[in-house]
């Protein structure tokens, strides 16, 4: 668990970065409508959630650097016995002070009379416009009340994305040890997977062990929708229907992470359905693990962004010219990128908050760096559906993905997700036993 003391350093470090002219604006997460008048779960906005640690709807938050009457302001609901009956109990204005660190709390009603307040004196709000249409509307109006005061100056708007985005890259200890935990419940997840897999069932059934093994294991929910896809479904990159029968001799590609108090995880594993790879799928197989296996290998501080993707590209390349699905020069066929063809993504992406986590990754149009603390994932892929142009039948409807969560260490990485098998003769064994 994040302390709160952890989310008061954050604000801080954000407030020193910003300056005392400035001011930062963030609003919570609306509700969301699934049909009729039932909404989906509900889950805090990542940033909002990163620099307060708040989870209720409904709610805006305020960073006044150098504020005399207190630097961190909460906009929340107040406490209402007849809402917090259907609904819930809520933190309300006393446990926005006491629970969250706020310094000055006010219902949410009273947002809009005395947002301009706080705008007061100001230069400079960090705030997203965009992501949330109905607050932008609230923010500039209060601006606009603002400048119609001929003795206050002009506000200017400042994205606040990059500024917290940079500092979410890096993950403090506290938080790496919660993706240790979403990666250690995700792999038992994957191995309860493997084992109780067999020809005939529904790709939901496998599913349903996952989501089963999230839940008992203190993740509520997954990081993200749970692909299943087996047979030609497993040469889809986000095939997410999960409701085909799974066949004997097929393969079955599962990509599914939970996440663990907002930190999610992102495991993908493939394996054969009856517990034994084909000559084919094997070879394939072996082609994406050792190109995984190197494109980890690369990852060290100051090593750039780019150096597992060009790792993973020159054995996947190499391996379908020696399976003879690609022909030509090496070199040649790297330039023209023709291994787009069976993998056409790239070797990963930030992990944290959100699945595919925030930062950048170029700098002043060149690679970043990697550097201790920043977590990605490595997940290379071959994918031949039936029907790709100059390839023999037997390969068809094979799609292998292999990817891990990867921490950057001070002296070189360490894999998150690694008590997931994924060596052939692991898996294997894993369903023989089962």
């Amino acid at each position: 668990m994040i302390k709160m003391t952890e989310f008061s350093k954050r604000r801080k470090q954000l407030m020193r970065q910003i300056g005392s002219t400035g001011i930062v604006i963030l609003a919570a997460a609306p509700l969301s409508l699934r049909n009729g008048d039932a909404d989906y779960p509900y889950r805090q906005q990542s940033d909002f959630y990163y620099l307060t640690g708040f989870e209720e709807p409904e709610a805006v938050a305020i960073l006044a650097p150098k504020r005399e009457n207190g630097e961190f302001i909460l906009f929340n609901r107040a406490r209402n016995r007849n809402e917090e009956i259907w609904s819930g109990q809520r933190a309300g204005q006393q446990g926005a002070c006491t629970e969250f660190g706020a310094d000055e709390a006010y219902p949410i009603e009273q947002l809009t009379k005395k947002l301009p307040e706080f705008l007061t004196g100001r230069k400079e709000i960090h705030y997203t416009l965009g992501a949330n249409r109905a607050f932008d509307d609230i923010l500039l109006d209060a601006c606009n009340k603002i400048r119609g005061k001929n003795d206050k100056p002009s506000l200017t708007f400042l994205n606040l994305t990059q500024t917290v985005h940079e500092m979410r890259l890096i993950k403090s200890p506290a938080e790496i040890a919660l993706m240790r935990k979403a990666a250690e419940i995700t792999a038992q997840a994957h191995i309860q997977a493997m084992t109780v897999c067999r020809p005939g069932m529904k790709e939901y059934q496998l599913e349903a062990e996952i989501i089963y093994q999230f839940q008992k294991q203190g993740a509520r929910y997954p990081a993200y929708s749970s692909i299943v896809g087996s047979g030609i479904n497993s040469c889809t990159l986000h095939y997410v229907a999960n409701n085909q029968i799974i066949a004997d001799k097929n393969i079955v590609l599962i990509d599914a992470g939970c996440e663990y108090q907002y930190y999610a995880s992102d495991v993908t594993r493939t394996f054969p359905a009856n517990g034994c790879f084909t000559a084919e799928q094997c070879a394939i197989y072996e082609i994406v693990l050792a190109a995984q296996l190197a494109g980890i290998q690369s990852i060290r501080p100051d090593a750039e962004w780019c150096a597992p993707q060009n790792t993973i590209v020159k054995i996947i390349t190499q391996g379908l010219i020696d399976l003879k699905l690609l022909k030509g020069p090496l070199d040649e066929l790297i330039a023209k990128k023709a291994y787009s063809k069976f993998y056409m993504h790239g070797a990963g992406h930030w992990l944290g908050l959100d699945v595919h986590d925030v930062g950048q990754y170029k700098l002043d149009g060149k690679w970043r760096r990697m550097q201790p603390g920043m977590v990605l994932t490595v997940e290379p892929g071959i994918y031949i559906p039936a029907g790709t142009a100059g390839v023999p039948k037997r390969w068809h409807n094979i799609g292998i993905r292999i990817e891990d969560d990867v921490l950057v260490t001070s002296t070189g990485y360490e894999v998150l997700s690694q008590n997931v098998p994924k060596m052939i003769k692991e898996i294997e064994a894993l369903m023989r036993q089962s």
